[in-house]
């Protein structure tokens, strides 16, 4: 297959085109830099609404990462309309140019989160469950919807609801590295929020497999065998050698990250569930998290 990809140089985008590769598809990269155009390579700007006119000619399946990093900075009301621009106006031009085409890519997979759930607690939460509330569901929802536009020009739409991507270069695990190793970290809280995960390895299968497969609509990304902030935490620590017994308190860091991101983010509880992956036959090969996190950290 011949597949384009928008965020290729993020943590995904870049093991998703090594893997590609790997498997004898070629891949046309969109970036934002025009000089860096070529025969991999498109120019695109999200921010002008600028995109080749020739970004997906011959090009089979389209695969959407971009995104400005949702934890990167409090959520003021300009990093909101950024968090926007950057997901929802940029899937909107990638979904006109696609339809415009001569011969529209016949799939597209476009990313999204498990965000879209909200704060759910103790609730199972598969594919079929409704959007939750919040600054981020609402965001993720708007997302999805900007990128099932593309159904009116025959492409099949799949939603790759990802949750933490565990890699050894992942930003939020890096972030919380430092404290870990100090051994000054602990649960989040009372740590019984939900925090849905998946190997990166897992994350760019997932994401082949839904470019060669039939399934459409929203999919869960996330590890069959869901854990608690308090659990992730303990195995973080564990793979460490560093304790992990003292809590953080909730004010900590809404000081830090401000209220809004704090919850949203690190205090959600979301028990995400892989079941239309598991329905269409997907395989995990890291369904538990210690050995990931092991390996991620060794």
């Amino acid at each position: 297959m011949r597949i384009a990809v928008a965020g290729a140089s993020g943590l995904i985008g870049t093991a998703l085109v090594g893997h590609l590769e790997s498997a004898g598809h070629q891949v046309v990269r969109l970036v934002r830099d025009h000089r860096a155009r070529g025969s991999d390579a498109r120019y695109w700007n999200p921010a002008t609404g600028d995109i080749d006119d020739d970004a997906f000619d011959g090009v089979d399946g389209v695969v959407n990462l971009a995104g400005a990093g949702i934890g990167d900075r409090r959520w003021s009301e300009r990093r909101k309309r950024e968090l926007r621009l950057s997901r929802v106006d940029a899937t909107e031009l990638l979904v006109e140019a696609m339809g415009a085409a001569a011969a529209p890519p016949s799939v597209l997979v476009a990313g999204s989160a498990v965000g879209f759930y909200g704060d759910r607690g103790d609730e199972v939460l598969d594919e079929q469950a409704g959007p939750g509330a919040g600054f981020l569901a609402a965001l993720t929802a708007d997302w999805e919807r900007a990128a099932i536009a593309a159904e009116s020009a025959g492409i099949r739409v799949a939603l790759a609801r990802t949750g933490l991507v565990v890699a050894d270069n992942a930003p939020f695990l890096t972030r919380m590295l430092p404290l870990i190793k100090l051994g000054l970290g602990g649960p989040l809280g009372r740590g019984r929020q939900w925090w849905p995960w998946i190997a990166l390895e897992d994350e760019v299968r997932a994401l082949a497999f839904l470019l060669e497969s039939d399934i459409a609509g929203p999919v869960n990304l996330c590890a069959p065998n869901p854990v608690t902030n308090k659990e992730f935490t303990r195995a973080l620590a564990s793979a460490l050698r560093r304790p992990a017994a003292l809590p953080v308190p909730r004010f900590g860091p809404r000081l830090l990250l401000g209220r809004e991101l704090a919850d949203g983010l690190l205090f959600s509880s979301t028990k995400a569930h892989p079941l239309a992956l598991a329905n269409a036959g997907f395989e995990f090969r890291h369904p538990d998290l210690q050995p990931v996190l092991e390996e991620a950290l060794s």
